[in-house]
């Protein structure tokens, strides 16, 4: 007779292609993960797993288990969460904030998982802006938030990293850094950089954009823009440069705008934010659904209005597969 955690080990495992996180997951042991996966391909008579030092990965047979129980196992997750949900009358109304595109497709994939598993929560969005990242958290529109991270506010509970973006450089298409294969932080102080208006923390625009170079070069501060939208279009009058995220570069085409890719600044991160005193089941059961999606949500920013150089693979946090694998 088959064992649940077999099943479940499998499938997580398959998801995860990592022992330790999926240890974590299942709230057992790495040995336990290991043990439940030998003792599943002792039962196929095949390896579901090829190890290495430095990965792990499926095999053909592990593909077409995956493909035969995966459906089946996620709908018996999708029942027993409706179960607990009703149980804990988890129902009632939750509107998602989301600031920028990639936090925005990131949401809707959230949102379809979530559906079909709290079907007694109506689901409302809204996009917010730059200007104005926390008015609708605090001012009610909205109970929880994916947005760009850093988040430091006292009255804001930060949730985990849930999507990473590669960081590139909108400049003019006659900038002389719009020749270039790649940029790099110092050529931040080449330009002005365009400041963020409204309600934005110095902290915040310090990450995406520091007024010194890391060789202590000043960057200077450009006109301020309270929209993306507003950003790119003074971006393509020649006025300034700006960093943004590589989804921004995929899906927009503004007139006179090139995009090139950092070399050296990390990516930019976006996670869930709520308030510190809007916790609630609704939230929490987002929450939960928003970090599992993460894992399996991979998506390649490329389009061919973006340009070669705007290519680039969004990863969630912890969705990486080039890190050292548990064997």
């Amino acid at each position: 007779m088959w064992e649940r955690l077999e099943i479940e080990g499998f499938v997580v495992l398959a998801e995860e292609l990592h022992f330790g996180r999926t240890a974590e997951r299942l709230g057992v042991s790495r040995a336990r993960v290991s043990q439940t996966v030998q003792r599943l391909e002792r039962r196929v008579g095949a390896p579901l797993f090829e190890r290495t030092s430095r990965r792990v990965r499926l095999t053909e047979p592990g593909r077409r288990l995956l493909e035969d129980v995966g459906p089946a196992y996620r709908r018996i997750e999708e029942g027993l969460a409706k179960a607990r949900a009703a149980a804990r009358g988890v129902e009632g109304e939750l509107t998602v904030g989301y600031l920028g595109g990639a936090a925005g497709e990131f949401v809707m994939a959230v949102i379809g998982v979530f559906g079909r598993r709290y079907p007694g929560i109506e689901v409302r969005i809204r996009e917010t802006q730059v200007a104005s990242m926390f008015d609708a958290l605090r001012g009610g529109e909205a109970q929880v938030l994916v947005t760009q991270f850093p988040v430091e506010e006292p009255d804001l509970v930060r949730g985990p990293v849930l999507l990473r973006v590669p960081r590139m450089l909108a400049v003019p298409a006659n900038h002389v850094l719009a020749g270039r294969e790649s940029v790099g932080a110092e050529d931040l102080a080449r330009d002005r950089v365009f400041a963020c208006a409204g309600h934005v923390p110095g902290y915040w625009q310090e990450h995406l954009a520091p007024s010194r170079t890391p060789a202590g070069a000043q960057v200077v501060r450009g006109r301020s823009a309270a929209t993306l939208a507003e950003t790119l279009a003074m971006v393509g009058a020649g006025q300034g440069i700006s960093p943004v995220g590589a989804d921004v570069a995929a899906h927009s085409a503004p007139p006179g705008v090139v995009f090139v890719p950092f070399v050296d600044a990390g990516p930019l991160e976006y996670g869930l934010v709520w308030r510190a005193d809007g916790h609630s089941a609704r939230v929490e059961a987002f929450a939960a659904v928003a970090q599992e999606r993460a894992r399996e949500w991979v998506r390649e920013w490329t389009g061919p209005r973006a340009g070669a150089r705007a290519g680039a693979r969004m990863k969630s946090e912890v969705g990486s597969r080039t890190e050292p694998a548990d064997r």
